[in-house]
């Protein structure tokens, strides 16, 4: 298991609704290398948004899951995915994953979930752990002169 240390930048924004007042979501993860403190600490202030750094966290790459990790660096914008809950005045970030498979899973049980852009930092780490553990499953050939192929590939099918 390889892990690289991040923070996580959440941002409030007051809304003109008179049904919500505030919306929250997960702007930017930045490297934490040399973290001292992991609590939530206001880096901006300004006429209706305000941002919070969160540390504490950690990116953390798993073998079985280098298929995910691979289709998240494919796709045109690379994410890196924050679950996060609301904890009173604040949203607090709970855990943070680069993998597709990962995040669905938090959205399927029912999380808030926000994938913002990975940087290349990120990106470059994640590669790495790709190039040396994912392998892509073989193609299987379909015998197109084979009038059953079809059926025997189909649960059930005939033999």
């Amino acid at each position: 298991m390889k892990q690289f240390p991040i923070a996580v930048v959440m941002e409030r924004r007051r809304l003109n609704n008179p049904w919500v007042d505030e919306a929250w979501e997960a702007v930017g993860v930045v490297p934490a290398f040399e973290e001292a403190d992991p609590a939530p600490r206001r880096i901006l202030a300004e006429s209706g948004r305000g941002q919070w750094r969160v540390g504490g966290f950690a990116l953390e790459l798993f073998r079985d899951e280098a298929e995910n990790y691979f289709s998240n660096l494919s796709a045109p914008v690379p994410k890196v995915f924050v679950m996060w809950r609301r904890e009173g005045e604040l949203a607090l970030p709970v855990a943070v994953s680069v993998s597709y498979g990962e995040a669905a899973r938090w959205l399927d049980s029912g999380e808030q979930v926000d994938g913002v852009p990975m940087s290349r930092e990120v990106a470059d780490w994640v590669g790495e752990f790709v190039n040396t553990h994912y392998r892509p499953e073989p193609r299987r050939k379909l015998r197109r002169n084979d009038p059953l192929a079809q059926d025997r590939a189909r649960p059930g099918g005939q033999a």
